[in-house]
């Protein structure tokens, strides 16, 4: 693959990323996209559908991390950095998401903090953030 049909690609995967963040409120089902722009330390917690909730949630979750492992591979050329970063996704998707689901169960406006980071962890790509630094300094290391 040349350089241009590579950036090209990578171009594209980071505008898809975009385009998710850019139409959230029409792609998925989330009443806590409103329910945190606005001052949610004194509002109630807004109304929801629990499975409809954590299913549009997995799924936002699932198209960024494919996403992100086409940018990695494209990045690294690496098969195991996609099948370690598999490994993280797939883990931080089960740890992430049981906590998500007590903070949506059992919402405590004391919790509301640590609940808004938990989801920003599913919704958006921060695990590609951690991840393409570090196997980058890694790369560097093995030099």
């Amino acid at each position: 693959m040349t350089n241009v049909v590579k950036m090209v690609v990578l171009l594209v995967l980071f505008g898809m990323l975009i385009l998710i963040r850019a139409f959230e409120n029409e792609l998925f089902y989330d009443p806590y996209l409103t329910f945190f722009k606005n001052d949610y330390l004194y509002i109630d917690n807004p109304r929801r559908e629990v499975l409809k909730l954590t299913l549009f949630t997995a799924l936002r979750y699932f198209l960024n991390s494919v996403i992100s492992l086409g940018i990695l591979y494209l990045f690294f050329k690496e098969r195991g950095v996609v099948l370690f970063s598999m490994l993280i996704y797939g883990v931080a998707l089960v740890i992430l998401l049981l906590f998500y689901l007590y903070f949506v169960i059992n919402p405590n406006q004391d919790d509301y903090y640590i609940f808004f980071n938990i989801r920003r962890f599913l919704i958006q790509p921060l695990l590609l953030l951690i991840l393409l630094p570090a196997f980058y300094y890694n790369q560097l290391k093995s030099k």
